[in-house]
């Protein structure tokens, strides 16, 4: 199977080195080529949103759309994940030779609040933010425009990412630390769901997250006990909006709970190689202790 990873980032790499033991794949970033080539793929110099450069890749039979916004604005993100999504789909949706598949990746934060209730791919998206509503629209492009050009398409939906490189300890370790839940995937088993769900497994849409959405409390006290420190300051969700130094998106998210279900992720056969976060820290506290020591 030929693969091309449109932007080729933080989970895209991971998910070039899982593919390149056994499929061709071809990884598309604006820059840093070199990260591409190391693990293997074959690496383009294009922007995602440029019609004329994805002309000049070959025929693929599935495409991955990872590319990022790059944490700006809702229009840097409209442009990327909606105009960019919709440009790709037609460059390839015209050609003699179509893929097949396309899975792109989008966000949980698509959910909205649910005041801490559980949600799953049943539950009807309620974006928050005008960049998870750009998110929610890039979705039906992802399925229903990409079914229209003749490409099946699969939105995976991941929690909040970490793993090699963002971690992030000191944000929990130092505190203080506002109450609310963490859900998380690490980024190999991103890659290794994506990966999964080229395979040949085709949910319309589905949750990329572990077997244990977190307390962020509970989170930073185990943390803090397995780093051998103390357990940092908690603020509830009220003292933190107190405070008076959030922008509107920020209070936003501190006012978005929900815990996401990975029930279906298990049903189409997806083996989680962090099930939870203990797991998936491991490595990150025991560098931490021995650069402590």
């Amino acid at each position: 199977m030929r693969v091309a990873i449109l932007g080729c980032g933080y989970v895209g790499l991971e998910l070039a080195r899982q593919l390149t033991p056994d499929h061709e794949v071809i990884g598309v970033r604006r820059s840093t080529l070199d990260a591409v080539r190391e693990t293997g793929a074959r690496a383009v110099e294009a922007d995602v949103t440029d019609a004329d450069a994805l002309a000049e890749l070959p025929d693929v039979d599935a495409l991955v759309f990872a590319a990022s916004s790059g944490g700006r604005g809702a229009e840097a993100a409209r442009e990327v994940y909606v105009e960019g999504l919709e440009t790709a789909i037609d460059a390839f949706a015209d050609r003699e030779s179509p893929p097949d598949q396309l899975v792109y990746t989008s966000s949980t934060g698509v959910y909205g609040d649910h005041d801490g209730d559980w949600v799953d791919e049943s539950t009807p998206i309620e974006p928050t933010t005008e960049k998870t509503a750009v998110l929610a629209e890039a979705e039906r492009i992802a399925t229903e425009y990409a079914a229209e050009r003749g490409i099946d398409g699969t939105v995976a939906r991941f929690a909040g990412l970490y793993g090699p490189d963002r971690y992030r300890l000191d944000r929990y370790l130092e505190g203080p630390v506002t109450a609310g839940y963490l859900n998380m995937v690490h980024r190999d088993d991103a890659a290794g769901a994506v990966a999964h769900l080229l395979a040949g497994v085709e949910p319309s849409v589905v949750n990329v997250a572990d077997d244990e959405p977190a307390s962020k409390h509970a989170f930073a006290d185990w943390l803090a006990d397995a780093c051998d420190v103390s357990r940092p300051e908690k603020r509830t969700k009220q003292e933190r909006l107190d405070a008076g130094d959030l922008s509107e998106p920020a209070q936003r998210r501190i006012l978005t709970s929900k815990r996401v279900s990975n029930d279906l992720l298990h049903e189409v056969g997806y083996e989680l190689t962090y099930p939870t976060y203990r797991e998936g820290y491991a490595t990150a506290v025991e560098a931490y202790r021995q650069e402590s020591t």
